[in-house]
C-alpha cells in the first residue's frame, strides 16, 4: 500500500495507542479499548486503500495499458498452449499482487480482471470460429481450455449463444 508521509503518521500513532494500552495494567475496560483503536486502524487503512486508486491514476492507468496489451498479445504470442490466461499471470507481468490487481482494474474499468479476460477468449474464439473450419473441440484447445465444455460454458455464458450457434448465425450473414 502507499502511504503519504501524513498517513504513516496516522498509522504510527494507531499502533501506538494500541502499544500502550495493551502496555496499562488491565481492567474492564482494556479489551474494549484496544478493539475500538484495532477497528480505527482498520477503518484508516481501509480509507488509505481505496484512496491509493484515487490518487495514483496515472500509474493505474499505466498498469492497465500493460494488461490490455499482454492480454492482446496473449494468443498471439501462442500462450493459448500454456492453458486459459488467469488473473495471476496477468498481476504477475504487471508485478502486483493478484488481490491489488483485481481491485485496481475493477476500480478502473467497472469490470473484475477475469470478466476482462474471459472478453478477450471470447473476442479471439469469435475470430478462429470465423476465419476457420475447425471443430469448436479444435478451438477450445487452441484457447488453452482442458475440456471443450468449458470453453462453450464460457461463451454461451458471455454472448448469450453457443459456438456452434455463433457460427450458424456467421454462415447465414454470410448468404
Amino acid at each position: 500500500m502507499h502511504l503519504s508521509l501524513d498517513e504513516r503518521k496516522l498509522f504510527i500513532e494507531c499502533l501506538d495507542r494500541i502499544k500502550n494500552e495493551i502496555e496499562h495494567p488491565v481492567d474492564n475496560h482494556t479489551a474494549e479499548i484496544v478493539a475500538s483503536h484495532i477497528q480505527m486502524l482498520l477503518d484508516y487503512l481501509s480509507r488509505f486503500y481505496e484512496r491509493q486508486f484515487i490518487t495514483r491514476r496515472k500509474v493505474n492507468s499505466d498498469v492497465l495499458t500493460k494488461f490490455e496489451k499482454a492480454l492482446k498479445e496473449y494468443y498471439a504470442d501462442g500462450h493459448g498452449k500454456d492453458g486459459v490466461p488467469t488473473v495471476n499471470y496477468f498481476a504477475e507481468i504487471v508485478n502486483l499482487t493478484p488481490g491489488y490487481f483485481g481491485d485496481l482494474v475493477k476500480k478502473e474499468t467497472g469490470k473484475t480482471a477475469q470478466e476482462l479476460i474471459s472478453l478477450r477468449i471470447i473476442e479471439f474464439a469469435k475470430q478462429q470460429l470465423t476465419a476457420t473450419d475447425d471443430d469448436i473441440s479444435i478451438v477450445a484447445y487452441d484457447l488453452g481450455f482442458q475440456y471443450p465444455q468449458h470453453f462453450s460454458r464460457m461463451f454461451k455464458r458471455v454472448t448469450g449463444i453457443s459456438p456452434t450457434q455463433f457460427r450458424k448465425q456467421i454462415s447465414i450473414g454470410y448468404n
